[in-house]
């Protein structure tokens, strides 16, 4: 394998989607994550001369799974990995996983091990690829999202604040693919909560550019957003004050319900 000649692609999908694409040069194999919006991978596909192979699925989200059957239709010999946990909610998966499974991917020459991060969903997986020789990549979804995390929509705080120390353990220079730009309403948050992050200032210039570009501000790495993302810094004496805490985890909860009444 030679990662370096594999390529990841964003497609913006509904207002604020990314679907992830993996593609290289000698071959016309194509691989999507949490394809929500079939029309944009099948353009993608026709005007890069690619046949879809493989699907990775985060989630049972609708906008992660509703391309799916289409994208079956076109492509009726589609491997489509999702979480075992939600096989019942995601009627499309014709591979169901779970965690610490390693899945191989032979179109690409990829294996990938799968994380079970419950929080936003109770199945909620990811996708961590270890590279020889280049960063890992992370496939993440609405886990872990840049300077910010996904709302809990079924699991607890605890759940998510488990599921996150599960990442900050992976490599520093892990890529971090996840599923929203989000990135510039998360960074206001984390302004508010450490005003004097410096680390948080530059970052938001970066972004704010990266934005007016046009250009997406992800995928992101665990480095940057171990010093810009107040749910992963949960455990600094600073912020537990701040939040009359004295645990990482009463202090996730804490930020978790602030964010969720925050306006920027």
């Amino acid at each position: 394998m030679q990662p370096e000649k594999l390529t990841i692609t964003p497609l913006t999908a509904f207002q604020d989607n990314y679907i992830w694409c993996l593609t290289q040069p000698d071959s016309d194999a194509l691989l999507v994550v949490d394809p929500g919006d079939a029309d944009v991978v099948k353009q993608f596909a026709h005007s890069n001369r690619k046949q879809l192979t493989s699907i990775l699925v985060t989630h049972h989200h609708w906008d992660h799974t509703d391309g799916i059957a289409a994208l079956k239709q076109q492509w009726p010999d589609v491997r489509v990995y999702g979480p075992a946990y939600e096989a019942n909610q995601i009627s499309t998966l014709t591979h169901s996983v779970q965690d610490n499974d390693s899945l191989t991917l032979p179109d690409f020459g990829l294996t990938l091990n799968v994380l079970h991060l419950p929080g936003h969903t109770l199945g909620h997986i990811g996708y961590y690829a270890a590279l020889p020789h280049h960063a890992p990549w992370l496939f993440c979804g609405d886990t872990l999202f840049s300077a910010g995390c996904g709302r809990l929509f079924e699991g607890s705080p605890e759940q998510m604040h488990q599921s996150l120390q599960r990442l900050v353990n992976l490599p520093d220079e892990t890529r971090v693919y996840c599923t929203h730009e989000y990135t510039l309403a998360n960074l206001a948050f984390a302004r508010a909560v450490e005003p004097d992050n410096q680390a948080v200032i530059a970052h938001l210039a970066h972004c704010q550019q990266l934005r007016h570009n046009q250009q997406p501000t992800l995928p992101s790495t665990l480095a940057t957003e171990k010093a810009i993302n107040p749910f992963l810094r949960c455990h600094l004496p600073d912020l537990q004050r701040k939040y009359d805490c004295s645990s990482a985890q009463a202090t996730f909860t804490a930020l978790r319900t602030d964010k969720d009444q925050f306006k920027s």
